[in-house]
């Protein structure tokens, strides 16, 4: 009486590391560095929009945004990205952007791709929701390394044609996530003009873009509108987790072409659940304000300088370009976890976690996630007490 498309699933990474650690008791002062959740402080003005706007609970939400967010919206993708996109018909408020990483396939994958059963591309490692959402239309998950080789990101470009002509969509994650890597603009030049010959979509996940060191990373709206390609080409997804501290908050948006919105807009006024009014009223300012978000870039700016001098003798250490997770090398991603949790307390995720067994192996099982976010003080003890027990 149970559907069996989810039944083969790997338990959830949290779960797993539990499993993994909680029998064993801690080797020293608990650290949590595994999840990645913001600890830095959100702006402070945020409370009192929403005591402003707290009669809005009593309210039922515009589903795809109320006009002033769309228009925070659009005004910061040209701001960010030198893009002009249309608040009415090329962008919408998200619930958080997994929900629109899962709603892209569900909106926007055809049943049949050529004649044959549609296969959408993901980097491996990868973020969860991806797989799901292709396991959900019935569409096969294609997990393509993002290895050291490649620059941590997947190569689509070397992938058989008679794969690419089942291609419906590719998911990228720039930066990416665990990784840190960044799609440079020749990157993205070639996935989307892969996408134009062989007619699939790209699924920009963008959430990290704002936490950077040197450049800010090249976004594929960017890219897309120099290369003069349809909007309908790139479907991006961004939010206010990472860029502002605000996971609670769960606000994010998806912008693309006008029929990808509509179609996406169309699905979700049947199964989404429209962000709270307060919290687009929330949203609206906090997209229009950047000078939290600039804070928020020095602070893992002092980080990133930090885990570069405590990995400077670790001769396999790369630092990431962005984001705020390292990918650190070891022997054995659950070894070394347990080894971390029982000598020294601290916790790290198993990279094999983030990650799909495949015929050519599991590329995240020699590495293991670890995240930025604590604060300075608290991750530079758990950097020093990991790199003592793992490297030394």
């Amino acid at each position: 009486m149970f559907p069996e498309r989810f039944s083969n699933l790997p338990a959830y990474a949290f779960p797993r590391l539990r499993a993994l650690l909680d029998p064993h008791p801690a080797g020293g002062p608990v650290r949590h560095m595994t999840i990645g959740e913001p600890k830095h402080p959100f702006p402070a003005w945020i409370s009192d929009i929403i005591a402003r706007e707290m009669s809005g609970f009593g309210q039922y939400p515009p589903n795809e945004g109320t006009p002033e967010l769309r228009g925070a919206i659009t005004d910061w993708l040209h701001r960010r990205y030198g893009v002009t996109m249309d608040p009415e018909t090329q962008v919408m408020a998200l619930n958080g952007t997994r929900e629109g990483l899962y709603n892209a396939c569900m909106a926007l994958i055809p049943e049949v791709k050529n004649g044959a059963k549609p296969a959408i591309l993901m980097p491996n490692p990868f973020y969860q929701v991806y797989m799901i959402g292709a396991i959900s239309v019935q569409a096969e998950p294609v997990f393509v390394p993002a290895t050291r080789e490649t620059g941590y990101l997947p190569d689509y470009m070397s992938l058989p044609a008679d794969l690419l002509n089942r291609v419906a969509a590719a998911y990228i994650c720039s930066p990416a996530n665990p990784q840190g890597a960044v799609a440079s603009r020749a990157y993205w030049t070639d996935l989307i003009g892969l996408a134009e010959k062989y007619d699939f979509q790209v699924f920009a996940d963008e959430c990290y873009s704002e936490i950077y060191r040197g450049e800010p990373p090249v976004g594929a709206l960017e890219v897309a509108g120099e290369m003069g390609v349809s909007p309908d080409r790139v479907v991006v997804f961004h939010s206010l987790s990472k860029r502002s501290n605000l996971p609670g908050l769960r606000s994010g948006f998806v912008a693309g072409g006008e029929e990808s919105i509509k179609r996406m807009k169309q699905l979700r006024a049947y199964s989404g659940a429209p962000l709270p009014l307060p919290l687009q009223r929330v949203s609206e300012a906090v997209w229009a304000d950047e000078a939290h978000v600039q804070e928020n870039r020095a602070l893992y700016g002092e980080k990133y300088a930090v885990a570069d001098q405590i990995f400077a003798g670790v001769n396999s250490y790369q630092g990431p370009e962005a984001g705020f997770f390292l990918w650190l090398p070891v022997e054995d991603g659950e070894a070394a976890a347990l080894k971390a949790w029982t000598e020294t307390g601290v916790r790290v995720l198993p990279g094999a976690y983030l990650s799909r067994e495949t015929a050519q192996g599991n590329p995240g099982q020699g590495y293991i996630r670890v995240a930025m976010v604590a604060p300075l003080e608290e991750m530079r003890e758990g950097l020093i007490a990991l790199r003592d027990c793992i490297y030394r």
